[in-house]
C-alpha cells in the first residue's frame, strides 16, 4: 500500500505538475496578450535579452526605442515590410503554411537554412515572449502564441506592435528609432527607398547596421520597391 502511494506521488510530480505549470504559462501568455490589445508593451523578451548583452560591455547602455502610433508610421515602410517579410499578412490566420512548406523545400535543397517562412505574427510572438534559440519546443510555443495574438488582436494592432518592437540594429528597436538612427527623420517621413532598405535589413539588422553599403542591400531594396505597389495593408480598403 505504501509503495502504491509513493508511486502515485511520483506520478503526480513527474506528470501532473509539469502539465499544470505548462498550462499556467499558457494562461499567462493569453492574459498578457489580452492586456496588450489596449496597452502598449514597454519592452519585450528580445529587447531585454539584447539590453543585457549590451550591458555586459557597458553597464550604462540603453536601447534606442520610442513608441509611435500606427498612423504615424509611413505606409511606405508598412508596404515594404509586408512585401519583404510576409506578402500574405492581410489574409492568413497567423501562420502561412504554404510559405513554410516552400521554405522547408528550399532549405532541404540547399542543405542549410536559407529561408524562414515565418509570418509577421510569428516574428512578433517570438520577440514578445521567447528566446532566439532554435528548438522544436520553442517553435511549438511560437505557434501557440501566434494563434493567441490572432485571437485577441486585429491585423492592424498586431502590425502596430511589430513595427514598434522589432529589432533594427545594435540596440535599435522600432520604426521611429530606426528612422532616426539611419536617416535622422521620423518614421512618418520615410520615402519608398528608405523604407525598402529598412525592410531588407530585418533578417539580420545588427549585421547591416555595420555594413550599410552592402551590395545585397541595394539589390534587394530595388526588388522590394517594385513589390511594394502590390502589398496589401491590413487597413486597406482598396
Amino acid at each position: 500500500m505504501k509503495k502504491a502511494n509513493r508511486l502515485r506521488k511520483l506520478l503526480w510530480w513527474v506528470v501532473v505538475t509539469p502539465i499544470a505549470l505548462l498550462l499556467l504559462l499558457q494562461l499567462y501568455f493569453f492574459t498578457q496578450i489580452w492586456w496588450w490589445v489596449d496597452h502598449n508593451p514597454e519592452s519585450t523578451s528580445f529587447m531585454r535579452q539584447q539590453l543585457a548583452v549590451l550591458r555586459e560591455k557597458n553597464p550604462h547602455a540603453q536601447l534606442q526605442h520610442k513608441w509611435v502610433p500606427y498612423e504615424r508610421i509611413s505606409n511606405n515602410l508598412k508596404r515594404a515590410i509586408i512585401a519583404s517579410e510576409d506578402s500574405n499578412f492581410a489574409e492568413h490566420d497567423g501562420v502561412d503554411w504554404e510559405a513554410l512548406q516552400k521554405a522547408y523545400k528550399k532549405n532541404t535543397r540547399k542543405g542549410k537554412v536559407v529561408a524562414g517562412g515565418s509570418t509577421i505574427t510569428q516574428q512578433l510572438a517570438k520577440n514578445l515572449f521567447l528566446s532566439g534559440q532554435r528548438s522544436y519546443v520553442r517553435k511549438a510555443q511560437e505557434f501557440v502564441i501566434t494563434y493567441m495574438l490572432e485571437f485577441w488582436m486585429d491585423k492592424e494592432r498586431i502590425f502596430e506592435i511589430y513595427l514598434n518592437v522589432v529589432e533594427w540594429g545594435n540596440g535599435v528597436f522600432g520604426a521611429e528609432a530606426a528612422s532616426e538612427h539611419y536617416y535622422g527623420i521620423s518614421a512618418a517621413n520615410l520615402d519608398s527607398a528608405q523604407a525598402a532598405r529598412l525592410a531588407v535589413m530585418l533578417p539580420d539588422p545588427r549585421l547591416y547596421d555595420r555594413i550599410r553599403n552592402s551590395a545585397y542591400l541595394a539589390r534587394r531594396s530595388e526588388l522590394i520597391m517594385r513589390r511594394m505597389v502590390a502589398a496589401d495593408l491590413p487597413d486597406d480598403d482598396n
